[in-house]
């Protein structure tokens, strides 16, 4: 049924899209994300029901700013009028096809015969596959499940969750998934009972590398790491350690000038660049130890 609702609008620098969107999901209904330019500024719109407290979300744009290393512009609020939010919900959030993975809604139906469906809402979690960096993820997974199986992969900064159950689908394995965030872990964990997979995908709180419930353990054949460039140069030296031998690395959130970095580190460490997926001036790279 239609009724009142606000509007939260900002445009910022591709390297802030990420942690502005993750700021502000929480403060709203939906969340819509429009890259301007291939490689620049982002439109990110925040839908909401009631006007969003001006102390809050300056509170955490203000940390988004910091994270991201940009200057962030002052958000733009307005009031809307008449809206069928599950209207709204089909118009921004329409499935998406990756490769072999066919991603929805709850308002959705699941994909055709042949493809992989992955029920995600657009959540308090990034990663529902509207952006490049996920999808950069899906296609390289899309094409390891064309080489092989896969038996012991690893999903750094889960988000919604989304990779670990593409991994846990497609080969039907026990996946770890991790997140600083417990909010995300949350929502990864609803995620995968949702899909029907959490047998498979056990989803942790930690600090890159350290949950609990599997400290110490190695031989991982496949790591992905979907964050943000600096964090990901800093795990280099621990994701090569979890990595078995001839394992393979997934790594995105970083945009094309920042990927020498990100390379270079794993490079140290003996690691080597198979294949770069590039969409929209974000980089995903493939790499194997």
């Amino acid at each position: 049924m239609p009724q009142t609702a606000w509007r939260v609008e900002l445009v910022v620098p591709a390297a802030a899209a990420e942690p502005v969107a993750r700021a502000m999901e929480p403060l709203g209904e939906a969340l819509s994300a429009f890259e301007l330019t291939p490689g620049g500024d982002w439109r990110l719109v925040l839908h909401a029901e009631e006007m969003p407290d001006r102390g809050t979300l300056d509170a955490v744009l203000a940390l988004a700013a910091l994270a991201s290393g940009e200057t962030l512009p002052a958000p733009q609020i307005s009031r809307e009028a008449d809206v069928d939010w599950m209207s709204r919900l089909r118009e921004s959030f329409p499935a998406i096809r990756v490769g072999r993975f066919h991603l929805h809604g709850s308002h959705l139906p699941p994909g055709p015969p042949g493809t992989v469906s992955l029920m995600v809402d657009a959540a308090t979690a990034f990663g529902s596959g509207e952006h490049a960096t996920t999808r950069g993820c899906l296609l390289a997974l899309d094409r390891l499940a064309a080489r092989g199986r896969r038996r012991r992969p690893l999903d750094v900064g889960t988000g919604t969750g989304v990779l670990a159950m593409g991994a846990a689908k497609v080969w039907r394995v026990p996946v770890a998934a991790t997140d600083l965030d417990r909010e995300s872990v949350r929502v990864a964990r609803v995620n995968t009972h949702l899909n029907g997979v959490s047998s498979l995908v056990r989803v942790d709180v930690a600090d890159g590398l350290s949950p609990s419930g599997w400290r110490g353990r190695r031989n991982h054949d496949l790591v992905f790491a979907n964050i943000l460039a600096r964090p990901l140069a800093r795990m280099a030296r621990p994701i090569s350690r979890v990595l078995s031998s001839n394992g393979v690395v997934v790594l995105s959130g970083l945009l094309h000038w920042q990927e020498r970095q990100v390379l270079s580190a794993y490079r140290r460490q003996g690691l080597r660049l198979e294949r770069r997926i590039p969409i929209g001036g974000w980089h995903t790279l493939v790499l194997r130890k």
